[in-house]
């Protein structure tokens, strides 16, 4: 039997073409961690890509990063122990997959990382201690791109632990796309950014959240979509902070509705990983406001530019979008086919340690 951890948003769209491709006959259990509670945020997803649904679910909630952490390691400590697994499957960065492979080595299981190796280089980012420290613990690295293997490499893993799969995040966009564009909702007929900000750096700083509103409310031309995770739609409320006109801001999307925007946007900004990945393959501009990305290969490949100073928004915007290419470049191995090599991947690891 194999465990899937599901935790935050970006899990979903990760797990589904694992599940989807894993032999019948390795048993596969869905563990939802519950850190993302809401049912946009949440149920949702499991509803659009067709996932089963959990055969459990931990209701962690939310909380701080310790107490989140500690509290998925005690409630996945109790279903391992009614039920040991062959072997524990993380995707991601959240604190889901930290928390559960700490669990699974404390009684040998194997650890499975899908998605290993990335890195932003910045341990400011409570997303980066997760990805190294799962990546010490895991006894199978499967990466998206080249460079996670020189990460990986660096940081005294072994060659013989990593597999090249490619993204299994951009294999379910692929395979929704033509439904989202078919069935979803269309934002506006008129040029339009799509906005995404959730990180702790952007959003948890009255002055800076302030200062990246205003910048969107500057934006020419153009009306400003801002669909906004919960904490961050809490944050602008509570301080008070004034939304310019030209920004519509409100709950976050289905996942459905989401890509269709995505893919109709003139531009995205976000802080997001997973959203960079998304517009390289959709040849979507993409500004990403952040310092550093964990996922160079969208600035060497794709259409994504990175931001840190909110005061050049206006600008970068504008260069992206005089600077959009007529067809997406293409990234090795984001092809849809990413969940068929990472299920014979999972499969000969679990057979070569029986």
């Amino acid at each position: 039997m194999i465990d899937i951890i599901c935790g935050a948003r970006p899990n979903f769209m990760k797990v589904d073409p694992i599940v989807r491709n894993i032999d019948p006959a390795f048993k596969i259990r869905i563990i939802h961690t519950g850190q993302h509670y809401d049912h946009i945020m949440s149920q949702s997803f499991f509803d659009e890509l067709g996932l089963p649904r959990p055969d459990i679910n931990l209701e962690v909630g939310s909380a701080s990063i310790t107490v989140q952490t500690a509290t998925i390691m005690k409630r996945y400590e109790e279903v391992v122990l009614r039920r040991m697994p062959d072997a524990v499957v993380v995707v991601g960065d959240v604190n889901s997959t930290l928390a559960c492979s700490l669990v699974a080595v404390r009684y040998g299981i194997p650890v499975i990382h899908v998605e290993a190796g990335l890195r932003s280089f910045d341990r400011g980012m409570p997303e980066e201690i997760n990805r190294i420290l799962t990546d010490q613990l895991a006894g199978l690295l499967l990466i998206t791109s080249s460079e996670a293997r020189d990460n990986l490499l660096a940081e005294g893993r072994s060659s013989e632990m990593i597999r090249l799969v490619g993204n299994p995040m951009i294999d379910t966009l692929l395979r929704l796309l033509p439904v989202a564009m078919a069935d979803g909702e269309q934002l506006s007929e008129e040029p339009f950014a799509l906005v995404t900000l959730h990180r702790p750096s952007n959003v948890d700083d009255p002055d800076r959240l302030a200062a990246v509103l205003e910048a969107l409310g500057g934006l020419n031309d153009m009306k400003v979509f801002f669909p906004a995770h919960p904490r961050t739609l809490g944050h602008i409320f509570d301080w008070g902070i004034t939304i310019p006109d030209r920004i519509l801001i409100g709950k976050p999307l289905t996942y459905l509705n989401f890509i269709r925007a995505q893919a109709e946007a003139s531009v995205v900004i976000t802080d997001s990983g997973g959203v960079q990945e998304e517009t390289s393959v959709l040849g979507v501009p993409c500004v990403t406001v952040r310092t550093s990305t964990e996922r160079p290969v969208t600035l060497e490949l794709g259409t994504n530019t990175l931001c840190p100073d909110v005061s050049g928004i206006e600008e970068a915007v504008a260069r992206q979008i005089k600077n959009r290419p007529e067809l997406p470049r293409e990234i090795p191995l984001w092809d849809g086919k990413a969940g068929i090599r990472i299920a014979a991947s999972i499969e000969n690891f679990i057979g070569a340690k029986r």
